[in-house]
């Protein structure tokens, strides 16, 4: 099989993919803790926002049929009778003829139904008492949240394998649940193959290379929010790839190698896919780069052979792996998003299988557009830094500026 293999096209590779990806255990953790995993359940509201009615600004409660009238020139004379500050419940109601100062977000006294903004009152005093003169008239219920104008008790908020971020953690406080759901981070091996491999502390040898994919897999794992189990490096020998892999296997819940999947004599990862135990999905896609990719279930477990090339490396990564720990993580659709742009300049490089070229998107005259950023290389690692989406180049002679083309969207961090 390493040198018969029969390729298959990228989407029903993907296929393949998802129809292992199973949900991971849950855990449950505190709030502070949760930013960054996804969720386990779906979150419901517990109750109204606002749960009281509530100033909507700094200002004055009044009833709305007292400043009827009001302007700068005949302005309307209120009798204060309280201060409500914000988190302080209102001691007295608000009756004819009368004004509450109130402050943001503070309760609504009984029979006030409007606030008046701060910038439109004067305070001032009329003998031993404090009024407010209104200078502009203001409907009712102006300035006055009611009771469940933004939720209602029950109201869906946030969905299982929602990712939580910022404004998430703000809805799951909001409604108190200080200890969330979420599903359990995937541990995940590394094993980089290759006796010409450096590390990255040692100094240049003639026919040897320092091992980026090692750091390049490790950041998009991490990225993509799995947990480090192992990192190591694999000499050409199929016997110890094979017995650290299966010592991995059991401990881990994903194994990605980087290298070694070709029809070369050293390719000891299509070797090992060759005579395992477990399932092969495929070991050749119609792709460039990375057509090599190779992946497989083994008990239960996903392995992948990713290309040696760090540019297909990524790409194999983006397009299989990514979705993987997405998926066990609770994400739906956890594959590459796509849109359409239109090619900013020429690629005329022909190929019979679609290309993936690393690319940028930018807008230009009110339009989208993708462009290619670098050397489109399987082995060229500069333009990975620059990427953020993967260009489609159908089958045939290239595509032609201006012409529509389909992208996917790379997770980006800033």
């Amino acid at each position: 099989m390493k040198f018969n293999r029969n390729a298959i096209e990228v989407a029903v590779a993907q296929g393949m993919v998802a129809s292992y990806i199973r949900t991971l255990e849950t855990e449950t953790v505190p709030l502070i803790e949760s930013v960054g995993r996804r969720l386990a359940t779906d979150i419901f509201a517990t109750h109204t926002v606002p749960h009281f009615t509530k100033s909507g600004m700094d200002g004055y409660a009044v009833r709305a049929e007292d400043v009827q009238g009001a302007s700068s020139s005949k302005p309307i004379l209120l009798k204060v009778n309280q201060t409500i500050p914000c988190g302080v419940v209102p001691c007295l109601p608000v009756e004819h003829g009368q004004a509450a100062k109130i402050m943001t977000g503070a309760p609504l006294p009984s029979g006030a139904d409007t606030v008046v903004m701060l910038e439109l009152t004067e305070e001032r005093r009329l003998g031993e008492e404090t009024v407010v003169a209104i200078l502009m008239e203001v409907a009712k219920g102006r300035n006055v949240s009611a009771i469940g104008e933004e939720i209602q008790d029950h109201d869906f908020l946030l969905e299982t394998g929602r990712k939580i971020y910022a404004g998430e953690a703000a809805l799951l406080a909001t409604f108190g649940f200080h200890q969330v759901p979420v599903y359990r981070k995937p541990k995940v091996a590394i094993f980089t193959t290759g006796s010409e491999l450096l590390d990255v502390d040692q100094p240049l040898e003639l026919g040897k290379i320092r091992n980026s994919n090692q750091y390049m897999l490790y950041s998009l794992v991490k990225e993509s929010g799995g947990e480090i189990y192992a990192i190591e490096s694999i000499p050409d020998n199929v016997a110890q790839a094979k017995e650290m892999v299966n010592q991995t296997i059991g401990k881990a819940d994903l194994i990605i190698t980087s290298g070694g999947v070709s029809v070369g004599d050293y390719d000891i990862i299509a070797q090992l896919f060759d005579e395992w135990n477990g399932k092969r999905l495929f070991n050749k896609i119609k792709m460039r780069p990375g057509s090599v990719t190779t992946a497989g279930i083994l008990d239960g477990k996903f392995v992948f052979g990713l290309s040696g090339n760090p540019g297909a490396c990524f790409v194999g990564f983006e397009l299989f792996v990514r979705p993987v720990i997405y998926g066990v993580q609770g994400k739906k659709n956890p594959f590459l998003s796509s849109f359409n742009a239109y090619l900013g300049g020429d690629y005329t490089k022909g190929n019979e299988h679609t290309r993936f070229v690393r690319g940028e998107s930018f807008i230009r005259d009110g339009k989208v557009y993708v462009r290619q950023v670098g050397k489109d290389q399987s082995s060229v690692t500069l333009s990975i830094k620059d990427a953020n989406c993967l260009i489609v180049i159908p089958p045939g002679d290239g595509v032609m500026d201006g012409e529509l083309v389909t992208a996917l969207r790379l997770y980006k961090p800033e």
